[in-house]
């Protein structure tokens, strides 16, 4: 089965990592992809230097690639600072400092979808608390978001590669989003469906799509075992994202995938030359 008709981006924090960051825009431009996002770039710098930010949005314009994705600051990843939502402290106050500039610099490009991972769990501090802490920082994300007219999205990652990261299951997921949108009134907290995290998790991704693609503004593939590009594993990926447009869903869906042992220009085989370039 080919793949449907789909919005593919492609995750410059992931894919192309073999380059510097402002050399990414042009690769994927290279291999036939106009869509990006990322995760946050500087992860030790939820406020970098204007320069910084300035060099990148010159790096994404002049290859002519539209952002359409970007994480809030969340430290290392992948790696054990799975999201910063939930610690309380010096962490918290950089997730809210990255808040307004992240913003800022999406806008400036267009972006208006913005990731914010939720956080692994602290040890010695009530869970009860960290969430409490969690709410609040996705709240005040959510209102900084709706400033210009965007979507807050939260993903659920798995429970094997993030063991103290409380949302591993789309339910949980979708709690959350609740949680948030009854908080704020403003309704603009979505769920991000990534199907890798989800099929880790041994979810069954049939019943996922069928009961939350309306709630869903963002996918991201990867295909399992191995986190690698489609194909490579197990999973009906085509089948699946033919399951969502059947389901209504019309977003982009991202590549964040493990390119391999070559370069990422060659981790694309799967996708025709004319199905890279998204044009809406």
């Amino acid at each position: 089965m080919g793949f449907p008709d789909t919005r593919f981006n492609v995750n410059l924090s992931i894919l192309f990592t073999e380059l510097p960051l402002l050399e990414r825009p042009a690769a994927a431009r290279a291999a036939g992809f106009t869509a990006v996002e990322l995760w946050w770039p500087w992860v030790d710098a939820p406020v970098p230097e204007r320069a910084e930010l300035d060099a990148l949005r010159d790096a994404l314009n002049d290859a002519g690639t539209r952002l359409v994705g970007l994480n809030f600051y969340a430290g290392q990843l992948p790696g054990p600072d799975r999201g910063a939502l939930s610690v309380p402290g010096e962490e918290s106050a950089r997730f809210r400092a990255n808040v307004p500039v992240a913003v800022e610099f999406a806008r400036s490009l267009g972006c208006t979808t913005f990731n914010a991972l939720y956080g692994n769990r602290v040890e010695g501090v009530d869970a009860a608390e960290q969430d409490r802490l969690a709410l609040e920082n996705l709240t005040y994300a959510a209102r900084a978001v709706a400033e210009v007219n965007g979507t807050l999205l939260i993903e659920a990652l798995n429970a094997p590669e993030s063991p103290n990261c409380p949302i591993v299951s789309a339910p949980k997921a979708i709690e959350v989003v609740d949680a948030v949108n009854a908080a704020t009134g403003l309704d603009n907290a979505r769920f991000l469906m990534d199907l890798y995290h989800l099929s880790m998790n041994g979810e069954d991704l049939d019943e996922v799509i069928d009961r939350y693609t309306a709630r869903t503004a963002h996918v991201q593939i990867a295909d399992n075992p191995g986190r690698g590009a489609p194909g490579t594993g197990d999973l009906d990926l085509a089948g699946l994202l033919d399951r969502l447009l059947k389901a209504g869903y019309d977003g982009w869906v991202g590549l964040e995938y493990k390119p391999g042992d070559g370069p990422s220009a060659e981790a694309f085989g799967w996708l025709p030359a004319d199905r890279r370039a998204a044009h809406s």
